[in-house]
């Protein structure tokens, strides 16, 4: 099994990449669905966001405002730190049992947004990292996803820089193209992966 970290800043376009390596044939294992799972109406970790919290991060269906804790997290690094404390450790055992029910010759892509920022390079055989510069990524964000550019600005602040993801990769994929530009890099990237793995 090669074990795959695949990274990038928030509008960098990681997740189109995600979704074509899974096209290959990639076993992907998502971070992010994995922290909305985790955090789900009924389960330990939810209840325990609501305690660090309050009920104030509850949608009236009782889900988790997403949105609402987002705010507060991305404004004050303490409860940033608090939040990570509740939800990573949770993430982590999840991703752990994906990964032990894959086959032993998998490419087993781990979708991480924060390796960089959590410095786990070191737990992976291969970094990919996923790029495009910052006015793109905002673009990105403030055109298709429709979110402020002054909140793009600061969530795209609190991560790593492109320099230091850029230090940690054994693959940058440029994401600054066009969809077939795109397509050719991972096609090429993954034709690496597979004869690693093998």
């Amino acid at each position: 099994m090669l074990k795959v970290g695949l990274t990038g800043g928030i509008g960098s376009g990681k997740s189109a990449v995600s979704a074509l390596l899974q096209e290959r044939g990639a076993v992907i294992v998502d971070a992010d669905r994995i922290a909305r799972e985790v955090v789900e109406p009924g389960t330990p970790g939810l209840a325990a966001v609501v305690a660090e919290f309050g009920d104030g991060v509850l949608l009236p269906d009782g889900s988790l405002d997403r949105e609402h804790v987002g705010r507060i997290v991305f404004a004050d690094r303490d409860r940033l730190a608090a939040l990570n404390a509740i939800v990573h450790p949770l993430v982590g055992a999840r991703m752990q049992e994906l990964e032990d029910a894959a086959a032993r010759d998998a490419v087993v892509v781990h979708d991480v947004p924060l390796l960089t920022e959590n410095g786990l390079a070191a737990a992976y055989d291969v970094v990919v990292v996923v790029d495009a510069p910052v006015e793109t990524q905002v673009e990105r964000l403030t055109g298709p996803r429709g979110m402020a550019e002054e909140d793009a600005r600061a969530r795209i602040g609190h991560q790593a820089s492109r320099e230091a993801r850029r230090a940690i990769a054994d693959h940058v994929i440029d994401n600054s193209g066009s969809l077939d530009d795109l397509k050719a890099q991972v096609d090429a990237l993954w034709e690496t992966l597979t004869r690693r793995a093998a």
